[in-house]
């Protein structure tokens, strides 16, 4: 828009930034407009040194701008020359002040009404840095999204659901990054969502997946605003909901469970490896003890020979079959994390590492089970924690079970056909109408999967070329 060019209405315009206000302040020879976003202004601020001293002297005579703002206790003051301006000065947690507007509607030229945006900009008060994090409020929540990222092309949306609750959920968006089609499928999701109550990020999360069956997560949800900006920037679509410190980011592909938000802040062949030794701890924990099982039921010529008399020594007083111990162990290590996460911080502490510790040494000796399974079991579940993103490790541990029975009945064909069976379920799956195991599928060689050298992470991610799944 040209200099010294006022819009038609401003609200329009405004609102697709974020969570507009408009104070109306009447006054003898008309009515005045302060517009503010809330997340980004500090009201209190506001109320006490901009809109009460206003009312007062509106009140008291018909003064112009500039007697306005000279009696005003801010310390800076600029003049837009055009919408633009307003936008980013607003974003940056300034309020707008126009005469001849209305609520809704600021319609007024620079020079004829001398607009003017007074500063009244409010900091977030949460710890800075990879310290960060969300609050379950949130107008905090997204105070630290345009603090950090106060970019123009960033758009809210604003919803209502639960018909008992009313919560409110907000989709954010980079307007040049993000693709349409993710926005208006989004928006399609949400507003079909039908339930009395809604609190968490969690309890939405499987009204908006493409395949809410599935036991891996077609979501990634997080607690730090770092990593949603990245994600935002790299075109994808973010959503917060008040009351839960958790956002929820969509699309997300099966490898972008295994990104940590500390790759962004290291080299990236240090990343590359990180994210490598995490995706080969998914397979150790997920076909580890299995294989195990399958060698000792089917397969004995498998093990070498050197360790067929330490395994024939170790199960020597086992009484169960191999598959029976291994579930043994398995429902032992599930209690333990469960009654550690259930109970207080320190208690849960001590129950895991001397519960574990007891227990497993009390089993060996009552002969319940062998010393190189407590090994393997354990190396399995600590392989299931190195999962960064906590509905994915929960996948692979229930995952785990179901291998598990395969491989004792049906030895290394189970442990086959349970893998082709995950795989044609992936292949099936989408994210958000995207393709869950891309780039593998469909296969296109692009840099993007991992963090090489000469790959440039910043860029819009290019899940958006690619087809998607049929969502079955």
């Amino acid at each position: 828009m040209p200099d010294n060019q006022a819009p038609v209405s401003l609200r329009p315009i405004l609102e697709r930034h974020g969570n507009l206000q408009t104070r109306s302040l009447p006054g003898r020879d008309g009515v005045w407009s302060l517009l503010y976003f809330s997340e980004r202004t500090d009201t209190d601020l506001l109320q006490r040194r901009v809109i009460a001293p206003l009312q007062e002297m509106l009140s008291d005579g018909s003064p112009s701008l500039e007697e306005l703002v000279r009696n005003i206790p801010l310390e800076q003051l600029i003049y837009p020359r055009n919408v633009q301006m307003i936008v980013d000065s607003l974003i940056q947690g300034w309020s707008y002040l126009c005469k001849e507007g209305e609520i809704g509607a600021a319609c007024c030229k620079p020079k004829k009404s001398c607009t003017g945006i007074r500063r009244s900009r409010k900091w977030s008060r949460r710890l800075s840095g990879r310290r960060l994090a969300f609050s379950e409020s949130l107008k905090v929540n997204l105070a630290i999204i345009r603090q950090y990222l106060p970019d123009p092309h960033l758009r809210m949306r604003s919803y209502r659901i639960g018909e008992s609750t009313r919560t409110e959920v907000v989709l954010l968006y980079l307007e040049n990054k993000a693709a349409s089609e993710d926005v208006e499928r989004l928006t399609g999701k949400l507003a079909e969502v039908k339930t009395d109550w809604i609190t968490d990020s969690m309890m939405l999360g499987p009204f908006l997946d493409d395949n809410p069956g599935s036991l891996f997560p077609q979501m990634i949800t997080s607690e730090r605003p770092d990593r949603v900006i990245g994600n935002l920037m790299n075109g994808k679509v973010a959503i917060l909901i008040d009351g839960s410190p958790f956002a929820l980011i969509t699309p997300s592909r099966l490898f972008d469970f295994f990104e940590s938000a500390e790759d962004r802040y290291i080299r990236k062949n240090m990343a590359t490896f990180q994210k490598v030794l995490r995706m080969t701890a998914m397979f150790i924990s997920v076909f580890f003890t299995p294989m195990y099982v399958a060698a000792l039921t089917f397969h004995y010529q498998l093990i070498p020979s050197n360790m067929l008399v330490p395994l024939a020594q170790s199960r020597s007083k086992v009484p169960f079959p191999p598959l029976m111990e291994a579930l043994l162990l398995e429902f032992i290590i599930e209690s333990l994390r469960e009654a550690g996460a259930r109970s207080p911080t320190k208690v849960g502490q001590t129950m895991g590492i001397v519960g574990g510790i007891v227990i497993g040494q009390a089993a060996v000796q009552a002969g319940f089970t062998s010393n190189i399974l407590i090994i393997i079991v354990a190396l399995a579940a600590l392989a299931s924690f190195i999962t960064p993103v906590y509905l994915m490790g929960a996948a692979i541990r229930i995952l785990r079970f179901p291998m598990l029975i395969l491989a004792g009945t049906l030895g290394a064909i189970g442990i086959m056909a349970g893998v082709c069976f995950v795989i044609m379920h992936l292949l099936r799956l989408s994210t958000n109408g995207h393709a869950y195991l891309y780039p593998l599928f469909p296969i296109k060689m692009k840099r993007g999967n991992l963090h090489f050298p000469w790959g440039q992470k910043n860029k819009r991610s290019d899940i958006y070329e690619e087809p998607a799944g049929d969502g079955s």
